[in-house]
């Protein structure tokens, strides 16, 4: 299993006049440290018009900055909302992104989890899906097509016409999907691409999800010219060099992911949203819940089942090795999350890359071998 980190880019109120400036740059430095350990990836999401939980409206041109301040780490857009960009576009950004990096990117797809951006650009909820889907088949095309044309429900492109620059990763980068909701894995795998678990990720319940992942794509038809086929999981990461520091940082920042994330589902409590059926069910929970605060005796059961990684190193090696049993590909650690200060990200960081990444199977060769040279000096 690999490891990797994924960004929402928060910035809990009060807000300072530089916050959106500092939570940037502090995201960079994070993500330059994690480089420098030998992290997989960094992903950063694709949101719009949401306050506190994300700032990450322009992922193309943040992660632009980021492939000329890292060397090794791989570059992932979690998500591209295909719904909402026409995917020419799509197709050229991640081309140039591609050719910026070096080869080092991953194009993760997704189409929308919040009513707010669904409504802020006037998309349909019910056409998210097959305008995901209807993109996500022409966009590799595109990379291998020239001169390339579609006629398609959403989106034609007539007459033909070149589509330039193309990815240096060939025959096109790696392809993947956010999967918030059950069914998502059994559509990733029937595609062929890899499977971005995004919403269940809590280990046993992981496991059922990446078994009908493998089994679909035993017989996929790929929308790409390979499969991909890979699992992420995601979840919250706050590591200290106590378990009792540790929580004492993350409490306050999983109630507020809690918190926003009700917050953001209840209008699909109110009413049938065809295709997001899935997010009613989980508004109407969150409802039921009310409180939505937990005391740090209920943080250490979360821990101890695995439900988020926090604690010492010790702790959070235990929880990825739950994800990794569970046959996870790649486990992606959302660092930077609620109020959590910078300098204590950067002690995430920097403890999951030296004591938690060299015990895993596939992580940090990077960094394990420029410690070994290090020592022999």
């Amino acid at each position: 299993m690999k490891a990797g980190l994924i960004y929402e880019i928060e910035s809990v109120k009060p807000h300072g006049p530089d916050h959106e400036y500092r939570v940037y740059w502090e995201t960079m430095a994070q993500i330059e440290l994690a480089d420098r350990l030998g992290f997989d990836s960094v992903w950063t999401v694709e949101h719009h018009f949401l306050n506190e939980f994300s700032y990450c409206s322009a992922p193309e041109v943040f992660l632009a900055c980021v492939t000329q301040r890292t060397k090794q780490i791989r570059i992932g857009h979690g998500v591209v909302v295909l719904p909402f960009n026409h995917p020419v576009r799509v197709a050229e950004r991640i081309a140039v992104l591609d050719i910026m990096s070096n080869g080092r990117v991953e194009f993760g797809t997704g189409r929308a989890t919040t009513m707010d951006e669904l409504l802020g650009f006037g998309v349909r909820p019910e056409e998210t899906r097959p305008r995901w889907a209807e993109a996500v088949e022409a966009i590799p095309r595109m990379w291998r097509e020239d001169p390339f044309t579609m006629h398609g429900k959403y989106w034609t492109v007539e007459p033909p016409v070149s589509i330039i620059p193309k990815p240096i990763q060939k025959p096109h980068p790696p392809m993947w999907v956010a999967a918030t909701q059950p069914s998502t894995w059994e559509i990733a795998g029937q595609k062929g691409i890899g499977a971005l678990g995004f919403g269940i990720s809590e280990p046993g319940l992981l496991d059922n999800l990446i078994a009908v992942y493998k089994k679909a794509i035993k017989t996929c038809e790929p929308v790409g010219a390979f499969v991909n086929d890979k699992t992420a999981a995601a979840t919250i990461c706050v590591c200290a060099p106590t378990r009792e520091e540790a929580k004492v940082i993350a409490k306050d920042a999983i109630d507020f992911t809690t918190r926003k994330a009700a917050e953001l589902f209840t209008p699909f409590a109110k009413q049938e949203v065809k295709g997001y059926e899935y997010y009613k069910k989980m508004a109407e929970q969150a409802v039921a819940i009310g409180d939505y605060r937990m005391s740090l005796a209920d943080l250490d059961k979360r821990i101890e089942k695995g439900a988020v990684m926090v604690g010492d190193p010790e702790d959070c090696l235990k929880v990825a090795k739950f994800y990794e049993s569970a046959g996870t590909d790649l486990l992606l650690m959302l660092v930077q999350v609620g109020a959590v200060p910078h300098d204590k990200v950067m002690q995430t960081v920097d403890l999951i890359g030296k004591h938690v990444m060299p015990k895993l199977s596939a992580s940090s060769k990077i960094y394990q071998a420029e410690a070994a040279a290090a020592a022999g000096r």
